[in-house]
């Protein structure tokens, strides 16, 4: 299977000197557009042996400090994270030929952020938290849905408490690269890396 890209292309003379805002740029673009989910991303992550890991999770906002994202801490992910706190995230658009790479540091947002967020979530999303022991085994679904019943039972009211083993994560970017997909495979690969001043450079990567 095979495609030709012809979409668009990624220059230096028009990509923003600011990684954060080149990826707004496009991100606002696939929001904007027929994708079912633009703020899915792969999250891949390594243990202290270095065993990696990778999943799809959903980005939940991102700003000049790094990109969020939720999870039980005692899931696989969050206890790769406890031994080697760095990760990678992968965004692909498809109907843009797009795809974005960054790689970085990770810790745990704040108690009050996490809270924030937990009390915006639909109700079922907030009981789901407390009756999934995640990445555990368990012994079939009915043993899930009697633990979301008794969960249930526990908080009758819309008022559900965050789970003290669960919150935020936020990936603190040290490398970007924005790759555009182009004709005869000569795709555009824009990376961003930090000089030793600090400031964002850009170099042009060959596909």
């Amino acid at each position: 299977m095979r495609k030709e890209y012809h979409h668009r292309e990624l220059d230096e003379s028009t990509a923003l000197r600011d990684p954060f805002q080149q990826f707004r740029r496009w991100f606002e673009d696939a929001a904007g557009a027929d994708f079912e989910e633009p703020n899915a991303m792969a999250l891949a992550t390594a243990d202290r042996q270095g065993r990696p890991a990778v999943r799809m999770v959903l980005l939940k906002s991102f700003d000049e400090c790094g990109f969020v994202f939720f999870s039980n801490y005692t899931s696989r992910k969050g206890r790769q994270l406890s031994e080697n706190p760095r990760a990678a995230l992968l965004f692909w658009w498809d109907k843009f030929d797009r795809q974005v790479r960054i790689e970085g540091a990770v810790e745990k947002i704040g108690a009050e952020e996490s809270e924030a967020y937990f009390r915006s979530r639909p109700l079922g999303s907030r009981l789901g938290a407390w009756a999934s022991e995640q990445s555990a085994v368990i012994s079939g679904r009915a043993a899930l849905e009697e633990r979301l019943r008794e969960v249930a039972e526990k908080f009758p009211t819309t008022e559900v408490p965050r789970p003290p083993y669960w919150g935020g994560y936020r990936v603190i970017p040290e490398i970007f690269e924005f790759w555009q997909g182009r004709e005869s495979r000569l795709h555009d690969r824009l990376r961003y890396r930090k000089s030793a001043a600090g400031e964002w450079m850009i170099e042009r990567l060959s596909p």
